[in-house]
């Protein structure tokens, strides 16, 4: 099963982009079409979820909801805390590394979703719906532990969590995301028939198109792993796999069976680096980057699309008794 992830299309086109950049290649695919590719994944995510919520019972998605929300609350009070008594690290550098690592990365999760199709584990419609649920709750919580515990500057005026809250449901992941579920909801599948050719059927080629454009992305962050230090790298390996076996362990005691533990496994061991960042330049604007973009893009990433989401599988199978 590892072997059949790290020589699938999406890890071996992601690896590419990381070796464009060590063998210093004019790779890169510009800018405006990679706006377009993650435009595209997103909805396209939101679309299917919203046609399969359409013909979802309501009660088989209150528990996965829910432990979905005590996921994104508890994961970045416990990264929090792991971060300030092992790393020694400072309240804003703390609490935005927290942020990322409780929230979600819609990439993961796509990769998660392509490696179940792949292997013909079957997965729960309604997992889009989980990862919208799980995007905001987190980033909040964290950002709300370095407010209570961070002193304000003379003459600076302290960002409201309304700025934050803003700035998570406008921006353009959450939105498009949240704006393809309600098309695929009120359309139904009958409406997303009408654009499968388009917005089903070449999903997996522009996944592996955009993960080519990651790998640049990531390899461009490796200079910063000298800066996060050996505590990050491990931090970054390590609460994935804890956050991820956790997550799979509830996913199974709400209901979902193997394909949708696995996949909200891969949901809670995942690092945001799209939302997060965005929602923590504004609210905390003195925390490091090197810190939460290393970690999250040059570590966790690479990590759970090679070798974390197999593992969650397997922890979901054993789970399962199969």
């Amino acid at each position: 099963m590892v072997r059949l992830n790290l020589l699938s299309p999406m890890v071996l086109a992601f690896a590419l982009g990381v070796v464009s950049v060590l063998v210093r290649s004019d790779l890169k695919l510009p800018g405006d079409l990679y706006t377009v590719l993650s435009i595209y994944l997103l909805f396209a995510i939101g679309l299917k979820g919203g046609a399969e919520l359409s013909v979802t019972p309501l009660a088989s998605l209150v528990w996965p909801a829910l432990v979905t929300v005590a996921l994104g609350v508890t994961i970045p009070v416990v990264a929090y805390a792991v971060l300030r008594r092992l790393g020694r690290f400072g309240v804003a550098d703390a609490a935005a590394v927290a942020a990322h690592y409780g929230s979600v990365s819609a990439v993961t999760f796509t990769a998660a979703l392509t490696v179940m199709a792949t292997l013909n584990v079957p997965v729960e419609g309604f997992m889009p719906a989980l990862l919208a649920i799980m995007e905001a709750p987190a980033i909040v919580v964290a950002l709300s532990i370095a407010r209570s515990r961070l002193a304000p500057v003379v003459g600076e005026e302290r960002t409201g969590l309304g700025e934050v809250w803003r700035e998570i449901l406008t921006g353009r992941s959450l939105f498009v995301l949240l704006g393809g579920l309600v098309i695929g909801l009120l359309s139904g599948k009958a409406g997303l028939e009408q654009v499968a050719p388009l917005f089903v059927d070449p999903f997996k080629g522009v996944l592996v198109l955009f993960l080519l454009e990651m790998g640049i992305v990531a390899a461009g962050r490796l200079r910063d792993l000298r800066r996060v230090g050996p505590f990050l790298v491990g931090f970054g390996i390590v609460m994935p796999i804890v956050q991820g076996l956790a997550g799979t362990a509830l996913g199974t005691l709400a209901g979902l069976g193997v394909g949708g533990a696995t996949v909200l496994g891969a949901m809670a061991a995942s690092a945001s680096y799209i939302a997060a960042p965005a929602a923590v330049r504004v609210a905390l604007p003195q925390a490091n980057p090197a810190y939460y973009l290393g970690s999250a893009l040059g570590v966790t990433f690479p990590f759970n699309l090679s070798l974390g989401i197999p593992l969650y599988l397997a922890f979901a199978r054993l789970l399962a008794g199969a």
